[in-house]
């Protein structure tokens, strides 16, 4: 029987979130940021002075790891280890060491059974870089979001500012630039499409769009 999941995978900025936590409530299902796990392993791996190739160290942080998300109807907060690191993680210093942690197989690992244990636990919207490829193949529906690194940095700059954080526009094209390389090449589960799935370009197509596209091939499909 094939698990009730819909996979939406994706590059840094194309627009995953945003459209899979709007789908999950559409739906009434539950919602599960992969990509959150990897940024929570790597703020507690940079807390406590890891290196980030420490294999063992990662996987130890992952076995203690209690993870929680709980959407409060404005967003969803990310709950590790009694601690809410929801903004901690949204920091582009996150997302870099979450990149540098996703490329060791034997975290990747352990993070993979745990999403397929919260995958099967009920219907569910999951997003992240492998959800079609690696973790559910057998998905019912599986979708790909893409965007421009211009459009993808620039929202990641709006994001930024209305933290109030500072932005360096030419530095965070970069970053994700040089994140899409790191993701696309490693050995492990590298971000790409699967073979099955809608890919669908968010970089001049509104979240409204791509929602309710999504959740129409959902209902000629069968999904829910």
């Amino acid at each position: 029987m094939k698990p009730r999941v819909i996979a939406v995978d994706g590059p840094a900025g194309a627009g995953k979130s945003t459209v899979s936590r709007r789908l999950a409530r559409a739906l009434g299902w539950s919602y599960v940021d992969t990509g959150a796990m990897y940024r929570v392993v790597g703020l507690i791996a940079h807390e406590q002075g890891a290196d980030f190739a420490d294999a063992d160290a990662l996987v130890a942080i992952c076995d203690a790891l209690e993870l929680v998300f709980e959407d409060d109807g404005e967003g969803v907060r990310t709950i590790a280890n009694g601690r809410d690191v929801s903004r901690d993680i949204r920091s582009a210093e996150a997302g870099q060491h979450a990149s540098k942690v996703s490329v060791v197989a034997e975290l990747r690992q352990r993070l993979v059974a745990l999403q397929r244990r919260m995958g099967e636990a009920g219907p569910t919207v999951m997003e992240g870089r492998d959800i079609g490829t690696v973790v559910f193949p057998d998905a019912p529906l599986k979708v790909f979001l893409r965007a421009s690194v211009e459009e993808r940095a620039r929202r990641r700059c709006a994001d930024l500012e209305a933290r109030g954080d500072s932005v360096d526009r030419q530095r965070i094209e970069r970053e994700i630039a040089e994140r899409d390389q790191r993701d696309s090449t490693r050995a492990t589960s590298p971000l790409r499409p699967a073979d099955d799935a809608l890919i669908v370009d968010t970089t001049d197509e509104g979240i409204d769009q791509v929602v309710a596209r999504i959740l129409a091939l959902a209902d000629e499909r069968q999904v829910p």
